[in-house]
């Protein structure tokens, strides 16, 4: 059985137990024998490979001598990380550690040079593009796929929704996933979603040249609570990739700061968008 990512609130609860441990300078070993488990039992705990029962959470507490309040915090941390978001309701999506990020984080920065954000598609345009990239897919499937996409888009109306930044090369609006009636409409809601002020968007033109990026679509996630660390995620057609390592992170981080500076303003985006909407409705 292929093993379940860590969500968020799994690796949260894995880095405070972490901490708890280093702070009593006890090594995995010695907590293992304290617990009567494996040192292998520890480290899948603290990695966020495994997940932790309620009783491991309460034993390792009693361990690490933590106040009744923060045990309290922790065990109702690791409750939350054991339950499952809505999408585990679409069993074909596979995408869970995406979307638990989504939901959780603070700030978002997506870049794409291939396709529209999921969480600015219209039902048609999300129905095209996924059918594209997997055209012998079930029709039962594709439809919960895209019932799943528009379902994301409710963390935009949501209070305390994250800030979330799109940056899309000029390509995207241009290529006609779907045709031109499918474009237009599609452009029509980035541009009334930006009016809104509920997604910044912003347009890397034609004319801002050769960029830094070589990736296609990536997605920069950063939380309210610094002691989680941002996380980039890379798109791929067969896998994707998630990565947390400061290094990574900060050069990817730079590479977003570059394409925004290099991208239009967001008052000239929604003029270019706006002209590029009106030519895909003359050829419709």
């Amino acid at each position: 059985m292929q093993e379940r990512k860590p969500t968020l609130r799994q690796r949260e609860l894995s880095m405070r137990l972490r901490r708890l441990r280093e702070g009593k300078k006890l090594s995995v070993g010695q907590v293992a024998d304290q617990l009567m488990c494996s040192a292998t039992k520890v480290s899948r705990i603290e990695t966020g490979a495994r997940r932790v029962s309620l009783r491991d959470v309460r034993d390792l507490c009693q361990i690490y001598d933590v106040s009744e309040p923060e045990m309290a915090q922790l065990m109702d941390l690791a409750r939350r990380a054991r339950e499952d978001g809505w999408w585990a309701d679409y069993e074909d999506l596979g995408v869970g550690p995406y979307f638990d990020l989504e939901q959780e984080a603070k700030a978002i920065t997506y870049y794409s040079m291939s396709f529209i954000y999921g969480l600015l598609q219209t039902d048609d345009y999300a129905r095209a593009i996924i059918r594209s990239v997997f055209p012998l897919m079930d029709d039962q499937v594709l439809k919960e796929r895209v019932e799943a996409r528009m379902r994301r888009q409710e963390l935009l109306e949501r209070a305390g929704r994250p800030r979330v930044r799109v940056l899309l090369d000029e390509a995207v609006l241009h290529r006609q996933v779907g045709g031109p009636k499918v474009m237009s409409a599609q452009l029509g809601k980035i541009r009334d979603i930006a009016a809104s002020e509920k997604v910044i968007v912003q347009v890397v033109p034609f004319t801002s040249g050769a960029q830094s990026s070589s990736d296609s679509n990536m997605t920069l996630f950063e939380f309210a609570d610094e002691s989680v660390s941002s996380i980039v995620h890379i798109e791929g057609l067969t896998r994707a990739q998630f990565m947390d390592r400061r290094e990574s992170v900060d050069r990817f981080r730079e590479m977003l700061d570059n394409l925004r500076d290099a991208a239009l303003t967001t008052r000239e985006s929604q003029i270019l968008i706006t002209e590029i909407k009106d030519a895909h409705e003359r050829d419709a």
